[in-house]
C-alpha cells in the first residue's frame, strides 16, 4: 500500500494559528471572574428544531455534537433530512431528502460560490466555515422563490449579521478546538465601530490528520483550510447600511474515496451590499453585488504517491476555476393585512480548465474556457393575513436561462465536440402558496402548502458526463430540464412542557436527471445522463419533553421514499430511515448530555445510478452510535464544551458513500468507506 504523506504546513497559515490562538485565550481569561447568573450560553446542539413551517434557524457559532463542524454541509446533519454524501474526512456533499446538486440553492451572504471541480471534490459548502457566520437559515422544499432559481429540495443560507455600534466600541468572539487525530481549530470573530460605521473580521483555521475507523483502520481523511473576511460598512443612520466585504481561503484534502486529493481549495469574494429602511408602505430596500471565485487544483502527487498499478500510474493534476458573478434588487412593501417582496436577481458563471502529467505541470498550461452559464430571475413573494390566526403566503418566479459549450473537444478520446459554440436558452417558471393556520390559545398549528420549479441543467449535468441521453450527442444536447412538483403538510405544538412537530411531502418530478456509470473507459467506469419521471415521499418529525427543570428530552424521525417510474425502479442515492434521541441537563453552570443516532438499513437501492459524485453501491446495513457531551461555563462569557462521540467504537459507514480508491489499498470490489471511530473533542467558546 502506498505510504500517506503529510503536506507541509505553509509559514503563513502558521501565524493565523497562532495569532488566533494568542488573541483568543487573554480574552477568555479576562472573562473568567464572572459568575454566570443565567444561561447566556446555549447547551450543545444535537437536533434541530423548525422556528416557523419547513424552516429551521440556527446559530452555527453554537457548540455541535458530534465534533464540531469543519465545513457547511456537516452542519447541516443536525437538522432533521439532512445528511452527506461522504468521501472521508471533509467536504462531503450536502443531500436533502435524497435530493443532491442544485435541487438544493446553497448561498452564503445571498451569493452563489459553486465549486469548479466536474465531480464537486468542491462543493459549495466545502468553502464554508459555519462558525464564522452568525445565522443558518433552511427553507424545506420549493416554498421560497426569493433566493434563487431551481431549489426544488430546499434553500440553504449561511449570512452574517450587521454590527452596530450605539457608541465607539469592539467586540470580539472566538473558539479554539481541539480533538483526537490531530483536529485542531480555531475561531476569530472581531468588529469596531461607531454610530457612523464599523469593520468586522472573522477569521478561521481548521485541521485534522487522517482517522481511524471502529476497527482501527487509518482512513485516508487529512485536511486543512483557513478563511479570513473583512466588512466595511458605512451606518450614517438607523436605517441606512453600506457595506464592502472582501474573502479569501485556502485549504488541502485527502479523500479515501477518489483517485485524486484537493491541493488547493483557493476561494477569492468580493461583495457589496446596501440597505435602506422606510417607515411607511415601503418598508426597506435591499442590493447586493458579489464576486466569487473558486481556483482548485486536484493531484495524485501532493497528498499521496501514484499508485503504479492504478489508471494514472505518474503524476497527474487538474487546475480548474470558477468565477461567478451576481446581484440581487428587492423592495419590501408593507400594508394592513399584506406584506409583499419582489425584486430582481442575476448571475453569471465562466468555468475553465487546464491539466496535465508531471508535478506542477498544468502551471505552465493556458487557461481553456469550457461553459458559460447565465440566469436572469424575478419574482414576487407575499403574505396575507386572513383572519386572525390564519395566513397565505405565495411566491412566484420567472427566470431566463442560458448555457453555452465552449469545449472544442470532449470525451475520453478528445474527438471534436457536436456542440461546441452552442448555446442553449430555457425559460423556467416557478411558484408556490401555502395555507398557515395557528389555533389561538392552544399552542397548534398547521400548514399546508403546494410548490412547482423547474431547474437548469446545471454544470455537473450538462458537462460532467460522458454521455447524454440515447440518440443525443451528448449530455449538453439532450439533458431537458427538470420540474417538480411537491405537496408539503406539517403540524407545530409549542407547549409549557412539550414541543413538537411533524412534516411530510410527497412530490412528482418530470425529466429527473439520472446518472448511469458502466463499466469501461480510463477512469474504469463512464457516466451517462439520462431524464427519467420519478415520486418522492417522506416525513420527518421531533420533539422536545422537559419533564423537570433543567432537563430536556428531545427525539427526531427522518424517511425517504423515491421511484424512478420510467424503469420501475428504486431511485438511487435515497437516505435510510434515520432517528436521533437525546437527553440533556443543565442547571446554569454545568450541563451534560447524551445522544443516540440509530439508522435503518436500506435496501431499496438502484445499483451503479445515482449522480455526479457519487452512486449506489449496493444495500447497506444498518447501525447505531452513541455520544456524550458535557459543558462547564467559566462566566456568563466562556463556555467549555467537550464530547465523545461513536463511545463504543463501533465500525460502521453511511449509505450515502464513495468507494475506496485502490491507491489506499481499498480492494477492486466497491467498499464503503468506514466513519471514524471513537472521537475525543474539547472546545472553549467566548462571546461579547
Amino acid at each position: 500500500m502506498p505510504s500517506f504523506r503529510s503536506a507541509t504546513v505553509r509559514p503563513s497559515r502558521r501565524a493565523l494559528a497562532c495569532a488566533l490562538s494568542l488573541a483568543l485565550f487573554p480574552l477568555a481569561a479576562a472573562a473568567a471572574d464572572g459568575t454566570p447568573d443565567a444561561k447566556t450560553l446555549d447547551r450543545v446542539v444535537v437536533i434541530g428544531t423548525p422556528t416557523q413551517p419547513l424552516t429551521f434557524e440556527t446559530d452555527p457559532k453554537l457548540p455541535r455534537q458530534p465534533v464540531p463542524a469543519s465545513d457547511g454541509a456537516d452542519y447541516l446533519k443536525t437538522i432533521p433530512g439532512f445528511t452527506a454524501l461522504r468521501n472521508g474526512g471533509t467536504n462531503g456533499d450536502p443531500v436533502l431528502r435524497g435530493m443532491f446538486g442544485s435541487r438544493l440553492n446553497l448561498l452564503t451572504n445571498d451569493g452563489a460560490m459553486p465549486g469548479a471541480c466536474p465531480a464537486r471534490m468542491d462543493n459549495p459548502l466545502s468553502y464554508v466555515a459555519p462558525e464564522t457566520y452568525d445565522r443558518l437559515t433552511v427553507v424545506k422544499g420549493p416554498q421560497t422563490v426569493l433566493w434563487g432559481p431551481g431549489a426544488s429540495a430546499g434553500t440553504v443560507r449561511f449570512q452574517r449579521e450587521t454590527p452596530r455600534f450605539d457608541a465607539p466600541g469592539a467586540r470580539v468572539q472566538g473558539s479554539l478546538l481541539g480533538g483526537s487525530f490531530g483536529r485542531n481549530d480555531q475561531m476569530l470573530d472581531a468588529a469596531a465601530g461607531a454610530p457612523m460605521g464599523y469593520a468586522r473580521m472573522t477569521a478561521n483555521r481548521s485541521e485534522s490528520g487522517d482517522y481511524r475507523d471502529g476497527n482501527g483502520d487509518v482512513v485516508p481523511s487529512k485536511w486543512r483550510k483557513w478563511n479570513a473576511d473583512l466588512g466595511l460598512g458605512w451606518t450614517p443612520d438607523a436605517d441606512t447600511l453600506l457595506e464592502l466585504s472582501a474573502g479569501t481561503g485556502n485549504g488541502i484534502a485527502r479523500y479515501a474515496g477518489r483517485s485524486m486529493d484537493g491541493s488547493q481549495f483557493r476561494r477569492d469574494s468580493l461583495g457589496l451590499r446596501f440597505e435602506k429602511t422606510f417607515h411607511g408602505a415601503l418598508r426597506k430596500l435591499e442590493a447586493s453585488l458579489y464576486r466569487n471565485e473558486a481556483d482548485h487544483v486536484m493531484d495524485n502527487y501532493t497528498l499521496r504517491d501514484p499508485n503504479p498499478m492504478g489508471p494514472m500510474p505518474m503524476p497527474m493534476a487538474s487546475n480548474v476555476a470558477r468565477t461567478t458573478e451576481g446581484g440581487r434588487v428587492a423592495a419590501q412593501w408593507a400594508w394592513a393585512g399584506f406584506e409583499l417582496t419582489a425584486g430582481l436577481d442575476a448571475q453569471t458563471s465562466r468555468h475553465r480548465q487546464r491539466s496535465a502529467s508531471g508535478r506542477g505541470a498544468y502551471l505552465a498550461l493556458p487557461w481553456q474556457r469550457d461553459a458559460n452559464l447565465r440566469d436572469t430571475g424575478a419574482f414576487a413573494e407575499g403574505r396575507w393575513a386572513l383572519a386572525a390566526g390564519q395566513h397565505v403566503i405565495a411566491g412566484a418566479r420567472v427566470d431566463r436561462a442560458q448555457a453555452t459549450d465552449l469545449r472544442a473537444t470532449a470525451g475520453m478520446m478528445a474527438m471534436p465536440n457536436p456542440t461546441f459554440g452552442q448555446t442553449r436558452r430555457e425559460t423556467l417558471p416557478a411558484g408556490f402558496i401555502r395555507y398557515e393556520r395557528d389555533i389561538a390559545g392552544s399552542g397548534f398549528g398547521w400548514y399546508a402548502g403546494v410548490g412547482h420549479t423547474a431547474r437548469m441543467p446545471d454544470y455537473w449535468e450538462l458537462i460532467s458526463p460522458n454521455m447524454g441521453p440515447m440518440g443525443a450527442p451528448n449530455a449538453f444536447a439532450g439533458i431537458r430540464p427538470e420540474k417538480t412538483t411537491q405537496l408539503d403538510v406539517g403540524a407545530q405544538y409549542r407547549g409549557k412542557r412539550v414541543d413538537a412537530w411533524v412534516s411530510a411531502y410527497a412530490g412528482r418530478i418530470d425529466d429527473y436527471i439520472l446518472f448511469t456509470y458502466l463499466p469501461g473507459g480510463m477512469m474504469g467506469t463512464t457516466s451517462r445522463a439520462t431524464n427519467v419521471d420519478a415520486r418522492i415521499h417522506g416525513a420527518e418529525a421531533g420533539g422536545e419533553l422537559r419533564p423537570w427543570r433543567d432537563w430536556t428530552l428531545g427525539g427526531s424521525l427522518a424517511w425517504a421514499w423515491g421511484a424512478n417510474t420510467t424503469a420501475g425502479t428504486a431511485l438511487p442515492q435515497m437516505t435510510p430511515l434515520e432517528g436521533r434521541l437525546s437527553a440533556a441537563w443543565d442547571n446554569g453552570r454545568w450541563s451534560a448530555g447524551a445522544l443516540l443516532r440509530v439508522v435503518a438499513r436500506q435496501d431499496r437501492v438502484a445499483p451503479d445510478q445515482g449522480n455526479v459524485v457519487g452512486r449506489d453501491l449496493g444495500p447497506s446495513a444498518g447501525f447505531a452510535t452513541f455520544a456524550l457531551n458535557g459543558g462547564y461555563r467559566v462566566s456568563d462569557r466562556v463556555q467549555l464544551t467537550a464530547g465523545i462521540d461513536n463511545l463504543f467504537d463501533r465500525a460502521y459507514s453511511e449509505h450515502l458513500n464513495l468507494a475506496g480508491s485502490a491507491d489506499f489499498g481499498y480492494p477492486a470490489l466497491p467498499v464503503r468507506i468506514n466513519e471514524p471511530g471513537r472521537t475525543l473533542w474539547l472546545k472553549l467558546n467566548f462571546t461579547p
